[in-house]
């Protein structure tokens, strides 16, 4: 959903509390002040049992907590800015909180763990965080938030002779290749393309890295992809962005596509290329090509689990590289083939708190990648265990020279269960992704 409609002006804030439980508070205040038939005191239980199970600190200086209530509203939200900042338990030594994003949401909203990812996503950048919190009145916040939230947030980009004549080019190739759309990857200019700059006369698909929804009464997007950049190449994300545009069903197999981008932050369109999908991705078509995502696997899991582990690829943990494995679907047999290393650190836990699509799983999947084993993720995004030994038979599968165990027990599982792989090399930080034991690289090796 649109995050920019459910933003008040009335429920935004500055905090005068030092404490997280007092602040919680004044931003009940004014969502009951609109809303008075909302619980308070059964509300601010919930935000604090929340908090005392699962930090609701997401980093930056920014706190989401947020509770499920009987509400015939689908979400509420208010949000409450301190500049001198207060302690959060789950903050790390010296940090404080600046921005607290409470959101409250109706019993029927059937989406709330996607709400919690947009959220959590969009602040996610520190220049835009530092936006929020310098803000000089709440009036000028309101509008900032309103924009961030909305995705009408980019940064003007040059809009010269150039850019326009490489986008006419590329539709008019598009034309003459038979493409069925056009593909532009946005992360070329500073702060996003500018849609003013793009009149689309053909079904056009964005590419980013950002949280970026385009306005809906704008239409120049079709459809628009988030993927995490691995490097500052031209069309780095190309192929990640093929896949997800797939398992979505945005395109198909049999579709060819014409691609537009530039070097990552050049403001400027240098590069045209025409992918054709079959031919991209023919090494997974050994099986139906409607085939490629498990049936019980949503596509939202499989963008999110490719989302944490390129930036496991990118990032490492304290500044090394970190290897590790990610199982996706058909848990009730990949179970048949693990066993677990050390206690499931998962264990006990709500399904919707150990989901992969909670924002607040981010940090928590990124510290337990150290440890030996995979992550086992149902399709839904649940996860059930990690430290996980694979036991699949690999036997047959013939896989590059270099590849260790990891790789091995990816092909094996893929095979052996109707899942997906995913494995992070810990010496080339290349993700690579393995179906019916076929491997598809989807990062290039680091420099």
């Amino acid at each position: 959903m649109r995050l920019d409609k459910i933003i008040a002006r009335s429920r935004i804030i500055d905090l005068r509390s030092q404490t997280l439980e007092s602040a919680l508070e004044e931003l009940l205040d004014v969502c009951i002040a609109r809303f008075p038939d909302l619980k308070r005191e059964a509300i601010l239980k919930g935000l604090l049992a929340r908090e005392s199970s699962m930090t609701t600190y997401l980093g930056l200086g920014v706190a989401l907590p947020h509770v499920r209530v009987k509400t015939s509203r689908r979400y509420i939200l208010a949000i409450g800015r301190s500049r001198s900042g207060m302690r959060h338990q789950g903050a790390m030594s010296g940090e404080r909180v600046h921005l607290i994003v409470m959101l409250i949401a109706g019993d029927s909203a059937r989406d709330t763990l996607q709400v919690l990812a947009s959220i959590g996503r969009l602040v996610r950048e520190q220049e835009l965080v530092d936006s929020f919190v310098n803000a000089p009145d709440l009036d000028t916040l309101y509008e900032r938030l309103l924009g961030g939230f909305g995705g009408m947030r980019p940064i003007q980009a040059q809009q010269n002779r150039v850019n326009r004549l490489m986008f006419r080019q590329a539709e008019h190739v598009a034309r003459g290749a038979g493409c069925s759309a056009t593909m532009v990857f946005g992360d070329t200019f500073i702060g996003g393309v500018e849609t003013d700059m793009l009149r689309p006369k053909l079904k056009t698909i964005l590419v980013t890295r950002n949280p970026i929804e385009v306005d809906e009464a704008e239409g120049r997007f079709a459809d628009t992809i988030q993927v995490r950049s691995f490097s500052s190449q031209r069309l780095a994300q190309l192929r990640s962005a093929l896949l997800v545009a797939l398992t979505r069903g945005i395109i198909g197999f049999k579709d060819r596509i014409c691609c537009i981008g530039g070097i990552t932050g050049s403001n400027q369109f240098d590069t045209i290329v025409v992918a054709d999908i079959e031919r991209e991705f023919q090494t997974l078509l050994a099986g139906p090509a409607t085939d490629l995502l498990p049936e019980d696997v949503k596509p939202e899991v499989l963008e999110r689990v490719l989302a944490v582990a390129t930036e496991l690829a990118v990032e490492g943990r304290e500044g090394r590289p970190v290897g590790c494995l990610f199982v996706v679907g058909d848990t009730k047999t990949v179970e048949e083939y693990t066993k677990p290393l050390v206690l499931n650190p998962f264990y006990g836990y709500k399904e919707e708190d150990r989901n992969i699509l909670n924002p607040f799983m981010d940090e928590t999947i990124k510290e337990f990648s150290s440890i030996d084993g995979a992550f086992v993720i149902r399709g839904d995004g649940v996860v059930e265990s990690a430290g996980s030994l694979i036991q699949a038979n690999g036997n047959g599968i013939t896989l590059p020279s270099g590849l260790g165990s990891r790789h091995a027990a990816a092909a094996g599982i893929s095979v052996s269960a109707n899942c997906i792989a995913i494995a992070v090399s810990s010496s080339t930080a290349v993700v690579t992704l393995f179906r019916r034991g076929v491997m598809l690289p989807l990062t290039e090796k680091r420099r």
